[in-house]
C-alpha cells in the first residue's frame, strides 16, 4: 500500500525542493563556459590571446552569435571595438599601456565540465610606456563580466622566455588570477600582475628542454632517422641487404648518419629562426613524410647505397625548417634568438642521441641474428604505411593509416623493451647454435 504525502505537506515539499536547488553545489543547470585570458611576456610587450565564448557574449551583448554562420563577418569589427573597451593595462606609475586588438577568428572549443562550444579568438599587442616593465602591471578586463556577473575570466602566463616557460602547444599555463564580478557591488576588479625576474640562464636551459620535448613528441623526425639507420649494421649483396657487417662498421655509420643529420637540419634551423628562408610549413611537413618514405622503402632494398650520408643531410635540411617555426613563434629578441638557437639545437641533439643510444645497441645485436631480415621488413614496412598516412593527412585527404602513425610515439615506450628482449633471445639462440654446431 502507497502512503500518500497529506496535502497540507505538499507546498513545503516542494519549496524544500526549491530551496536545494538554489543552493551552491546543488544547481543542476549547465556549467557555462570562461572566458582565458593567455600572456606572453617578450623583453618589450605582451601578447595576449583572449578565447570568448559566443554564448556568453551573446548574453552580454545580446547579438546573434550562437549557431550563426555569419556571426564572424557580421560582428567581427564590432567585437574589436567591444575588446577594446574593456580591456586596459597600466604601469605601476599609472601610466596607460598602448592596445592594439587584432581580427577575431572564429573556433570550436571544449572545456571540463562543459559541452562543445564556439568562441571568437583574438590576439592583441600590449605595449608599455618607454622604460615601463613588461612584468609588473595592472590588467582591468570586464569584458562580459561587467554584464553577466556569473561569468569568469582565468588569466595566466602562457610563455616567459626569462623564467623557461615556452608553452609550444599554446593550453597551458601558469595562472595568474581569476577575474570576477564583487557578488555584492557587482563590480569588477582590477587584476595585478607582478612576475618574478627570470635570467638568461633559465631562458636558455627552458629552450633546452622545448628542444627536447620536441624531439620526445616528434615521432616522424625520429622515425625518419630510426629508419635511415635501420640497414646500417648491414652489408650489401648483388644489389640487396645481406649480412651482418661487424660491429665497428655499424657503429661507424651509425655516427656519420647522424652527424650529416644533425648538420642539415642545424643549418635551416638556424636560416629559418632568423627567418632567412621562409618556406610555408604544409610542403615542409609534406616532405617529412616523404623523407620517411624513402628512408624506409631504402631499409627494404637499397636505392642509395653509399649514399646515406647525403640522403641524411639533405633531408634534415627540410627537418631544420619544421624545427624552425617553433622558435620562430616565440619572437624572441636578438640575444634570447641566440641563446635559444644553441640551447634548442643542443636539446634536439641530446633526446636525440638518447633515442639512438637506447635503440641502436638492440639493433646492431639483432643484425647479428637470422631474425634480424624478418625485423628490419616489419619496421620498415610500419614506416611506409605511416608514412603514407601522414602524406594523405598533410596533402588535406584525413585517412586511418595518419591517426594510426600519430599513435606510434605512444607505443615507443613498449616497443624498446621489446626490442631488447628479442635481440637477447636472437643471440643467445644464435651463440647456442654455433656452440653446437663446433660440438
Amino acid at each position: 500500500m502507497v502512503r500518500r504525502i497529506p496535502s497540507p505537506f505538499l507546498p513545503l515539499s516542494w519549496l524544500l525542493a526549491l530551496v536545494l536547488l538554489l543552493l551552491p553545489g546543488h544547481s543542476f543547470a549547465h556549467p557555462m563556459p570562461t572566458t582565458t585570458v593567455q600572456l606572453d611576456l617578450h623583453s618589450q610587450y605582451v601578447s595576449a590571446e583572449l578565447a570568448v565564448p559566443l554564448n556568453e557574449l551573446q548574453l552580454a551583448t545580446s547579438w546573434n552569435l550562437v549557431n550563426n554562420p555569419q556571426a564572424l563577418t557580421q560582428y567581427g569589427p564590432a567585437v574589436r571595438t567591444y575588446l577594446a573597451g574593456h580591456l586596459a593595462l597600466t604601469g605601476t606609475n599609472g601610466a596607460a599601456w598602448a592596445v592594439q586588438i587584432a581580427e577575431p577568428t572564429l573556433s570550436q572549443a571544449q572545456q571540463t565540465a562543459t559541452g562543445p562550444y564556439q568562441e571568437f579568438v583574438v590576439s592583441a599587442r600590449l605595449t608599455p610606456p618607454a622604460g615601463a616593465s613588461v612584468r609588473d602591471f595592472t590588467l582591468k578586463y570586464d569584458a562580459i563580466v561587467r554584464e553577466v556577473k556569473t561569468h569568469s575570466v582565468l588569466v595566466s602566463i602562457r610563455r616567459d622566455w626569462e623564467r623557461g616557460l615556452n608553452n609550444e602547444s599554446g593550453t597551458e599555463g601558469v595562472e595568474v588570477g581569476v577575474i570576477r564580478a564583487d557578488p555584492r557591488t557587482g563590480l569588477v576588479p582590477l587584476l595585478p600582475v607582478n612576475v618574478e625576474q627570470g635570467s638568461a640562464w633559465q631562458g636558455f636551459v627552458g629552450i633546452f628542454m622545448l628542444g627536447m620535448h620536441h624531439i620526445a613528441e616528434g615521432t616522424d623526425h625520429l622515425l625518419f632517422l630510426l629508419t635511415l639507420l635501420l640497414p646500417a649494421p648491414l652489408l650489401i649483396r648483388t644489389g640487396r641487404w645481406g649480412s651482418f657487417g661487424g660491429t665497428r662498421r655499424s657503429l661507424l655509420n651509425i655516427v656519420k648518419i647522424t652527424t650529416a643529420f644533425t648538420i642539415g637540419h642545424s643549418l635551416t634551423l638556424l636560416l629559418g629562426t632568423l627567418k632567412i628562408v621562409k618556406v610555408p610549413d604544409a610542403p615542409i611537413e609534406a616532405l617529412i613524410a616523404v623523407s620517411i618514405l624513402v628512408s624506409a622503402v631504402h631499409a627494404l632494398r637499397p636505392l642509395f647505397p653509399g649514399r646515406e650520408l647525403i640522403i641524411a643531410g639533405g633531408f634534415g635540411l627540410i627537418h631544420g625548417l619544421a624545427f624552425s617555426y617553433t622558435l620562430a613563434a616565440l619572437n624572441l629578441s636578438a640575444w634570447q634568438t641566440l641563446l635559444s638557437l644553441l640551447g634548442f639545437n643542443l636539446g634536439i641533439e641530446a633526446m636525440q642521441l638518447i633515442v639512438i643510444a637506447v635503440t641502436m645497441p638492440w639493433l646492431i645485436l639483432l643484425a647479428q641474428t637470422r631474425w634480424y631480415s624478418a625485423v628490419r621488413t616489419v619496421g620498415a614496412s610500419l614506416a611506409v604505411l605511416a608514412s603514407l598516412g601522414w602524406l594523405g593527412d598533410r596533402l588535406g585527404w584525413s585517412n586511418p593509416l595518419g591517426k594510426l602513425a600519430d599513435g606510434l610515439g605512444a607505443v615507443g615506450p613498449w616497443a624498446l623493451p621489446a626490442l631488447a628482449i628479442l635481440a637477447l633471445m636472437g643471440f643467445g639462440l644464435g651463440r647456442r647454435r654455433r656452440v653446437h654446431t663446433k660440438m
